[in-house]
């Protein structure tokens, strides 16, 4: 665990940015496109980091992981629109994609799988599309959280994307949030990505 101080009382410039993508709102807790808000909810307890201050179209907290500060970020935007917020403070800290993690829900992978990519297209999910259309760049290193696919082809993806993770799911999802919030260190405080995607991909 890191050292952790709040509201921008921290030595520095921002070095690094983690986004957890989702949407706001109580009625969109433990949904499954919510799995990105969970992963940074998860690291931020980690930290002792209250995500309390209004910025950058998001709800926001700062922390230092490894040496480095690193701005916390969880869009207000709804998931379409997630790159409005992140290409925000990308621009305001002079952040590059290389810098900006991207914690995300994956339908290709099971409850409570992960997958950490360096790069990569959208993958068919509205949020990093939003994200690499503003800023123009597919750069950005991303840990996917797998939420299951729908039930059947027939299944509409909005309903099952914003459905509820089942009592059975719930504390798979728990646990992936924690794994991806410990990746997140490692990538950042180590600088070693490949070592986090040896520990964590399945």
């Amino acid at each position: 665990m890191f050292k952790i101080f709040f509201n921008s009382t921290l030595p520095g410039k921002v070095e690094y940015i983690v986004a957890g993508l989702g949407n706001p709102g109580k009625e969109y807790q433990n949904t499954r496109h919510n799995a990105g808000f969970m992963a940074i909810d998860a690291l931020a307890d980690r930290c002792g980091v209250s995500m309390r201050r209004l910025k950058f179209k998001a709800l926001c907290g700062e922390a230092m992981i490894g040496g480095k500060k690193t701005l916390l970020l969880k869009p207000s935007t709804f998931m379409n629109l997630s790159g409005q917020s992140v290409c925000e403070a990308m621009r305001f800290y002079k952040i590059p994609p290389e810098r900006v993690l991207v914690l995300f829900d994956d339908i290709t992978l099971e409850p409570g799988r992960l997958r950490i990519r360096r790069k990569g297209s959208d993958g068919g999910h509205n949020g990093m599309k939003n994200i690499i259309y503003l800023s123009g760049s597919d750069q950005f290193p991303r840990v996917r959280l797998g939420i299951g696919a729908k039930p059947n082809p027939e299944y509409n993806l909005a309903d099952w994307v914003l459905s509820k993770f089942t009592k059975e799911e719930l504390p798979l999802m728990e646990e992936a949030a924690k794994h991806a919030a410990e990746a997140c260190e490692i990538i950042i405080g180590s600088q070693d990505i490949d070592r986090a995607m040896s520990l964590y991909n399945s």
